[in-house]
């Protein structure tokens, strides 16, 4: 059979071939049979280049069940990663950045981009091992879940291991005949001998070199200066930064995240739903700071846990709410509420600054921690926070909210309500202040307390009521033992 006819037969096949190849496609995608369809590219790829060399040597043996066996292979070598799903109530978000390129090879569950959200950052995974062959969307595009963003070409690491190999052989070539400034000589010698020795070049290319050594000061003079030294493929220069000259007046705008936008519209809704009043009162440090300071040491050699003031103010919350339970309730229904859930647990809410903006993670069930169990669960949570590992399930929920600004140096301040929650409780810095003790004026370690409340749903008698609990805890940690 001619190339030509062998040519028309296999555009008369075609249609035929990428129907067949679909239908096998979406069946070997199924999870059941995973494994098998792996297994199968892997054989198909192999037999397919094998049938290609055939064919270029035999054509007329070039039949249209081998034209099948080859567009079928190349169909099944290819799949489509998409938008994975977020949570429950997040449908869309906008493809922050691409951590891999066209070309690259990934492994299975390795990260190949990521997708920002208004509550936290999600990491789209690699299903299977294979090169990423397409980007189906751009950075900075909104993305819906479901929806196709890149196209990875299953199977191992290509012939000549991919871009990275490639990367370092083109540079090994410039390290051998150029020296940079930041490297001594002694290990410019040591890199030179070890390919010499490899590769054992003839006597008569050894010769010239010996001299080079020997003489770096004759070569270097018609060779220029070393000016820098020779930057990694891809690397950037960093952009110096641009000092405003004396009055200048110059301004940038740049796009607020999704995070930055449901920060905001989270706060004023707070603002406009709830009836926000926010009262104060003063606490004295010492003794929870003696406490802290007898104590610290020995939980740390026996927990790994740092004892701090959150723990010890949460315990105070949990144990105020016992007497003012609507604290650790809200307002449900339509048309601004019209129906009060009292629960019996407390999940308490713990501000955490990041990067991005302001999260709220969750200490569950703190009604049924300790002091120590409450400080490793904000740990942990505060360190999630940090390293942008924060899951939906981290933040979802609460009950009360208790933001530290005093770690900023704040000294007075009103929180606003998180809503649906009643209540946020600020701390603020701690600052030595003279105080009326008994009659005389000592100096002592003081703090404002702040609490915020929605006043539909409590009383100025019981919030103040709340707050003062919560400062005769502090004052003396012994009252938690009774409550």
């Amino acid at each position: 059979m001619s190339s030509q006819r062998c040519l028309r037969r296999l555009a008369a096949a075609r249609p035929l071939l990428q129907a067949s190849s679909r239908t096998a496609a979406s069946r070997l995608s199924s999870p059941r049979i995973g494994t098998a369809s792996r297994s199968y590219t892997a054989v198909s790829r192999a037999t397919a280049s094998g049938l290609l060399a055939q064919a270029s040597r035999r054509p007329g043996h070039f039949t249209t069940q081998h034209l099948a066996l080859v567009s079928s292979s190349r169909s099944y070598a290819d799949k489509v990663v998409k938008v994975p799903q977020m949570a429950e109530s997040i449908t869309e978000g906008t493809l922050k950045q691409w951590s891999k390129q066209v070309g690259d090879y990934v492994e299975q569950d390795e990260e190949i981009a990521t997708i920002e959200t208004d509550k936290i950052d999600v990491s789209v995974n690699a299903p299977e091992a294979g090169t990423i062959k397409e980007f189906l969307v751009n950075e900075e595009d909104t993305v819906t879940v479901g929806q196709d963003l890149v196209k990875l070409e299953l199977g191992g690491a290509p012939s000549g291991g991919g871009k990275e190999e490639a990367k370092q052989e083109a540079k090994e070539p410039a390290d051998e005949q150029q020296k940079t400034s930041s490297q001594p000589e002694g290990g410019q010698e040591k890199e030179a001998k070890q390919p010499e020795e490899k590769s054992q070049p003839p006597p008569e290319e050894s010769k010239p070199q010996a001299p080079q050594q020997q003489q770096p000061q004759q070569d270097s003079k018609p060779a220029p200066p070393p000016s820098k030294p020779p930057q990694q493929k891809g690397s950037k220069d960093p952009e110096p930064k641009k000092e405003s000259a004396p009055g200048s007046r110059d301004e940038r705008r740049v796009k607020m995240n999704r995070m930055r936008l449901r920060i905001a519209e989270r706060l004023k809704q707070s603002q406009n739903t709830a009836a926000s009043l926010t009262t104060f009162n003063e606490v004295d440090m010492s003794s929870i700071m003696e406490f802290r300071k007898l104590y610290k040491d020995e939980i740390l050699k026996k927990t790994g846990v740092k004892l701090g003031f959150m723990s010890a103010f949460s315990r105070a919350c949990v144990l105020a709410m016992k007497e003012v339970q609507a604290v650790n309730a809200s307002i449900e229904g339509p048309n601004g509420g019209d129906t009060i859930v009292y629960r019996d647990y407390v999940d308490i809410s713990v501000a955490v600054a990041t990067e991005k903006g302001l999260v709220t993670p969750v200490v569950r069930n703190a009604e049924s921690l300790d002091l120590v169990g409450i400080e490793k669960a904000i740990a942990d949570l505060g360190k999630k926070a940090r390293d942008n590992k924060l899951t939906i399930e981290d933040m979802a929920g609460g009950t009360f909210t208790i933001s530290n600004g005093g770690v900023f140096g704040s000294l007075m301040g009103t929180p606003i309500i998180n809503l649906p929650q009643t209540a946020v409780l600020g701390l603020h810095a701690i600052k030595d202040k003279p105080v009326a003790i008994n009659g005389k004026v000592e100096i002592r370690p003081m703090m404002y307390l702040a609490l915020t409340y929605d006043h539909r749903l409590l009383d100025g008698r019981e919030a103040v009521t709340f707050l003062v609990k919560v400062k005769e805890f502090i004052e003396d940690p012994r009252r938690m033992l009774l409550g």
